[in-house]
């Protein structure tokens, strides 16, 4: 089939090359003038198969208030009157049930899994490098009530088969070495081996150059105005160029995909949350992290990535904005110098990024009610995690064919 596909992050361009290995006529259509120029340009750098876990989890409504008056805190809202943010909110606040939470961990680990496997054999067959390690993610707590509290994340990961560590202090340093500059900081860890990280403007770069050779067109520098739809099948696009006539259309576009889908009367419960971060140059390597570690009082992921450091984080919800708040790297700096102290902070680029949060923390992946449009969106912090396997799903689901797992709870049609 002839496929266009909206988007050239990280979820974009691994559809497209998905699908062009299934035998489709590709092209992709960005606003950018290149690949990964906007959310997967310099995202924290996890690839975290294990440790994956909605934001909306039960707690999170007091933690939520307490967040909004510390000096550091992980959570920043702007309320404003806008009734797409004023939805998703009471949206995710419905799901912050202990019910809610397994349901939605286990489809995030499912995907999360299935992504692992994906990568691994999109690795071996392109030779692609990005600055790769598998050698897992430690989430390290500060307070004994922080590991207390691991518990359910525990249940959850041993019900769905992922392989997990619970480490004392000792445990932590011994994964990562430069803690026992500030051993006395720390209580324990939940380990999880199996998760990786990686450079995703690096990795979807490269893998465009893949696509490319395999036949997808990219189109570059060009805004998508709206979809083209005829008795309730998709023609194709409407751009500021040309019509563009397609088959299936794949929509990818992150927290811009609610804006295009509703004029055709679908309501996609996606909102950006804007995350940030600092990539620091390694000064002394003795120093800096192995992997990554995500510091969960401040819910900000430090990550190694070659001869740099990538600290990511922060959850501000403000609607569309993406202006670098200095207050949010103090955040940043405050905790990457608090557990690895002797970087040098000064040297960093700061950066932002509008990632595209569902209610529940789940992708939205598969078909909608307009025959031949798919939606491959909705993944919050976890795109570059899951991005290769919802990348295969969506070939599955483009072409016909019964995916290799389970996927009808991903569809919009669970929101009603």
């Amino acid at each position: 089939m002839k496929v266009i596909v909206l988007g050239a992050g990280i979820v974009g361009i691994t559809s497209a090359y998905q699908l062009a290995k299934s035998g489709h006529e590709v092209t992709v259509v960005d606003r950018q003038k290149g690949p990964a120029l906007e959310t997967s340009f310099a995202n924290a750098g996890e690839v975290s198969f294990g440790y994956c876990s909605p934001w909306a989890a039960p707690g999170i409504p007091a933690k939520a208030i307490k967040w909004l008056f510390m000096k550091h805190a992980p959570l920043v809202l702007r309320p404003k009157l806008d009734m797409a943010m004023l939805s998703w909110m009471a949206r995710m606040l419905s799901n912050c049930t202990s019910e809610r939470y397994a349901i939605n961990k286990s489809r995030m680990l499912r995907l999360a899994d299935y992504s692992r496997i994906a990568l691994a054999e999109l690795r071996a067959e392109t030779g692609i490098a990005y600055d790769e390690r598998m050698q897992g993610t430690l989430q390290l707590f500060r307070t004994q009530r922080q590991l207390d509290a691991s518990a359910k994340d525990v249940k959850a990961l041993a019900a769905d088969g992922i392989p997990y560590e619970v480490l004392d202090r000792d445990g932590c340093i011994r994964f990562e070495p430069a803690l026992k500059h500030v051993r006395d900081k720390i209580v324990g860890g939940l380990l999880t081996p199996k998760d990786e990280t990686g450079d995703c403007f690096k990795f979807t770069n490269a893998l465009a150059a893949k696509a490319e050779a395999l036949g997808v067109r990219f189109v570059y520098g060009t805004t998508i105005k709206a979809l083209d739809v005829e008795v309730g099948r998709v023609r194709g696009v409407i751009t500021d160029r040309e019509r563009m006539s397609a088959d299936a259309v794949v929509v990818a576009l992150g927290s811009y995909s609610p804006l295009l889908l509703k004029p055709f009367g679908i309501s996609l419960p996606v909102y950006p949350v804007k995350g940030y971060s600092l990539t620091i140059p390694i000064t002394d390597a003795s120093r800096a992290p192995e992997s990554t570690v995500m510091d969960e009082t401040y819910k900000i992921a430090i990550t190694r990535l070659g001869d740099r450091i990538r600290v990511g984080g922060m959850a501000e919800i403000s609607g569309y904005t993406n202006d670098l708040g200095l207050a949010r790297r103090s955040t940043l700096e405050h905790s990457v110098t608090d557990l690895f102290p002797g970087g040098d902070v000064s040297k960093a680029s700061f950066w932002s990024g509008l990632r595209p949060m569902t209610p529940d923390g789940t992708p939205v992946i598969g078909p909608t009610k307009i025959i031949g449009l798919f939606l491959n969106t909705g993944h919050g912090t976890l795109g570059w995690t899951m991005s290769t396997g919802s990348a295969r799903l969506i070939s599955y689901l483009v072409g016909g064919r019964t995916p290799e797992i389970d996927a009808r709870d991903l569809a919009i049609n669970r929101y009603g």
